[in-house]
Formats: structure tokens, C-alpha cells, sequence
């Protein structure tokens, strides 16, 4: 009988890798099936972010890309007045004392951060550099140029702001980093920043509200298009 393929539509858990979500999908599916099925993941969630992941199963592994390359829509709270080595809650934490932004300045800022920029990833992250992953090198100590990239910021709103906590909304295009996102809004503001918290909640069409929690994968779950 052959393995039913589709994707599936996974709220992550803080604490979490992505290669993790992906590892419980193909144990729980590999049990259910009583063979090894293929799972993978279309684009990762740094391990304190939460929220969608869409995962592959079977046939559906080839059409990967497919869902890698849609835009994404994320809910993130910066803290101001500090840095992050790794740009969020994992790294070393160090403040930085500076102005404190007033909620009208922030909202004269994020206009420039609008539309199509300019923007270089976190060392910390899972980009590639001439055949290894980047934060393996930043994590050996080897001095590391990233090459910068054109996203688009399709909108960017601020919806809470009690410093030094600043929430927003963004939809992006892919390959939009946050974490950088929020250090380059920062600067904008004569301050520092890094990410506290960070939840997808779209990729394309595809809403967290749909989405079900790793424990609850079967194969019942898959969606075809």
C-alpha cells in the first residue's frame, strides 16, 4: 500500500528546532504507517519562535520549494535598550543604555522599512557559507561575511509599545529575517534591539488557525491540493 502524501500545517512550540518538528513528524507518521515515511520542513523557525511550520510528506517532498517561496506574516516584540549576540532570547543578553523612542518617532521610523530594502542576515542563522551553515561557524568563532539580500516588507504595524517591549506586525516575502528586521529598526531609532518573542501566523494562504499542535499529526491530517 503506498504512503498517502500531502503537508501538514504545524503550530512549533517554543523551545523547539525545526529539524525537531520535523524528526516527530516521521516518527509518529513511521509508526502509524509501520515504514519509514519521508517528511521535511519548507523553511525553518529559529527555536525560541513559535507558530506555522508546513511540513511535507512523501510525494509532496519534491514540491518543497513550492511552499518555501511564499510570503510569510509574523507577530514580534523587540526589546529595546539591549543587544543579543544571537539577535534573540538565546544569545548573551547585554544592555545598552540610550534614549528612550517615543511611540511617535517609532511610527515616523517604520515607513523606512517598508517595501523593498536591503537587509544582511544574522550570523546566527541557517544560510550557507561556502558548504556550512553559518551559525556552525559563528558558533566556532570564524569571522564571517554575509552577503546582504533584497526582501520585500509588504507592511510592518506597531501595535503595542510599553518601553522597552515594541510589538509589531509584518508580511514579508521570504527570506526576510526578523531578528535582523527589528536591530535595523533599532539603529533607525538611535538605539538597540533584539527579538523577545516571534510567531508566525501565515505562510501564503495558509493561517495558524488551521494549524495542529506535533502531538496531534496522523495521516488524517494531510491536506492535498
Amino acid at each position: 500500500m503506498q504512503t498517502p502524501s500531502g503537508f501538514l500545517l504545524i503550530d512549533k512550540p517554543a523551545g523547539m528546532t525545526s529539524f525537531g518538528v520535523v524528526a516527530r513528524v516521521r516518527r509518529q507518521l513511521s509508526e502509524q504507517a509501520g515504514k519509514k515515511v519521508k517528511v521535511g520542513h519548507t523553511g525553518t523557525l529559529d527555536p525560541f519562535a513559535t507558530g506555522l511550520m508546513i511540513i511535507v510528506v512523501g510525494d509532496y517532498c519534491k514540491r518543497a520549494a513550492e511552499f518555501s517561496k511564499l510570503d510569510k506574516s509574523y507577530e514580534a516584540t523587540a526589546c529595546l535598550g539591549a543587544i543579543s549576540t544571537t539577535g534573540d532570547p538565546e544569545g548573551e543578553i547585554m544592555s545598552v543604555p540610550g534614549p528612550e523612542p517615543t511611540r511617535d518617532r517609532i511610527e515616523a521610523v517604520l515607513p523606512q522599512f517598508t517595501g523593498v530594502i536591503q537587509q544582511t542576515p544574522p550570523i546566527y542563522s541557517a544560510i550557507k557559507i561556502d558548504g556550512k551553515r553559518a551559525y556552525k561557524l559563528a558558533r566556532e568563532g570564524k569571522q564571517i561575511d554575509m552577503p546582504r539580500r533584497t526582501i520585500t516588507v509588504y507592511s510592518l504595524q506597531l501595535t503595542n509599545y510599553a518601553y522597552p517591549q515594541m510589538q509589531f506586525t509584518c508580511h514579508v516575502s521570504s527570506g526576510t529575517y526578523i531578528r535582523t528586521l527589528t536591530q535595523d529598526i533599532a539603529t533607525a531609532l538611535g538605539t538597540t534591539g533584539y527579538t523577545l518573542q516571534l510567531r508566525r501566523t501565515q505562510v501564503g494562504k495558509w493561517s495558524i488557525a488551521n494549524a495542529i499542535s506535533p502531538e496531534a499529526i496522523s495521516f488524517d491530517s494531510l491536506i492535498v491540493l
